[in-house]
């Protein structure tokens, strides 16, 4: 018995021995409850060279519901590899957070593999056309940029890399548009990966909704563009072209899109898209890194889409954008109309100016730090208890652009 009571002493020395712990203190400064608010950690800043031997984490909140039950709850959380070095870059989860609280978890980072799995409210894939119908799931893709796009955009099933949260779906198109297109679901659920962006009748009539934007030649649903002349421009002459799948759930979906030797404005530029969607969200992320000849110098745009039918729509001097109104997406099937809202929000450090045309509402972008971040964010009229007129999808955007102008804070220690 001594010789056991040993062994599980020396066991969970060694575990101790290869785990790491440190505390995260998030607050919400406003007067408004928020709900799934994302928390990000950078393993480097925090870890050091430790990281490289973290394989498992756990997030542990406060039990305010029932003491005797423990000491804290476990919160959904995941670990990513951002640039596949195989080591882990970041660790993410969300949170509520009442108005004016402090919530404070403490993290344990571990080597030891991890024995907890969460339910998916994320998911992100990437599948290539199969003559056999299979469509093997791939992790990424590039293409060398003398193909026609029609070429590349046709070799994906789905015609890009899709990711979704239970609200809302997403694809971005593998050409030279790398437009988004859009998904709408009656009720939160995760489908892409069954439906793949074809929806059929039957998928349509057992509530797993479908594509519900037909984006033309606008923006749509907040497309990245060069702007050139006053135009927005696609990304159309690159020496290579690609897709990647970074992260897929549980708690947030992150694809990248990358141009290799862009030729822009009579430069060659580097550019890298990442979209990152998280539980709970109808809103995504966007963050563009440019490299390149006087990068910061450049203009580029997004916007939302002026609907075909019955749009009602703005843009803000602030670079809040915003449509709604009724389409037709698939124009084979001309009896499904699909009523949408459209949203994007620019930060004050990106923006330089809007403009309306005949088809978009645009915002004006320049990078800083060959960087630019923004916000996109959708509904489909379709949703139960979602939104179903103009008003009430713009009260939601300004409601939402308040929020993102004041984040909740998050402060780390060891």
């Amino acid at each position: 018995m001594n010789k056991i009571i040993s062994l599980l002493v020396l066991a969970a020395a060694a575990v101790a021995a290869h785990a790491q712990s440190f505390t995260v203190k998030v607050s919400n400064p406003s007067a408004s409850d928020r709900h799934d608010v994302p928390v990000v950690v950078d393993l480097h800043k925090i870890l050091g060279k430790n990281v490289s031997t973290i394989i498992s984490a756990e997030v542990i909140a406060p039990n305010a519901g029932n003491k005797s039950r423990g000491t804290g709850i476990l919160v959904p959380c995941q670990l990513d590899d951002l640039d596949g070095d195989l080591i882990f870059d970041e660790l993410a989860f969300v949170c509520d957070m009442p108005a004016h609280a402090t919530l404070t978890c403490k993290v344990v980072c571990s080597a030891i593999q991890p024995q907890k799995s969460y339910r998916p409210r994320t998911a992100a894939f990437m599948k290539v056309w199969d003559r056999k119908f299979r469509y093997p799931y791939i992790n990424s893709i590039e293409y060398q940029g003398r193909n026609e796009p029609l070429a590349t955009y046709d070799a994906i099933y789905g015609h890009g890399a899709q990711w979704e949260s239970e609200l809302v779906g997403f694809r971005v198109y593998m050409d030279h548009r790398q437009s988004i297109d859009i998904y709408g679901k009656p009720t939160p659920q995760l489908v892409l990966d069954q439906t793949n962006f074809y929806s059929t009748r039957e998928d349509i009539a057992q509530g797993r909704g479908c594509d519900i934007l037909f984006a033309g030649q606008s923006v749509g649903a907040a497309s990245f563009r060069g702007y050139l002349n006053g135009q927005p421009t696609y990304v159309d002459e690159v020496e290579a072209r690609g897709q990647r799948v970074i992260a897929s759930g549980p708690v947030r979906a992150i694809v990248e899109v990358t141009d290799k030797n862009w030729s822009y404005n009579g430069r060659r530029l580097q550019m890298r898209q990442r979209y990152t969607i998280f539980a709970g969200h109808r809103d995504v992320q966007v963050d563009i890194q440019l490299a390149g000849s006087d990068v910061d110098a450049q203009n580029f745009c997004t916007g939302v889409q002026k609907l075909e039918m019955e749009n009602q729509g703005f843009v803000e001097t602030n670079g809040l954008a915003g449509s709604w109104g009724k389409n037709v997406p698939d124009k084979t099937a001309e009896d499904l109309v699909e009523g949408v809202g459209l949203g994007v929000c620019v930060l004050a450090p990106y923006l330089t100016s809007t403009k309306e045309d005949p088809l978009n509402y645009l915002t004006i972008l320049r990078p800083s730090a060959g960087h630019i971040r923004y916000h996109l964010a959708i509904c489909a009229d379709m949703e139960h208890t979602g939104f179903h007129d103009a008003k009430s999808w713009f009260n939601w955007l300004q409601t939402w652009q308040a929020e993102l102008n004041q984040p909740c804070m998050v402060k780390i220690s060891r």
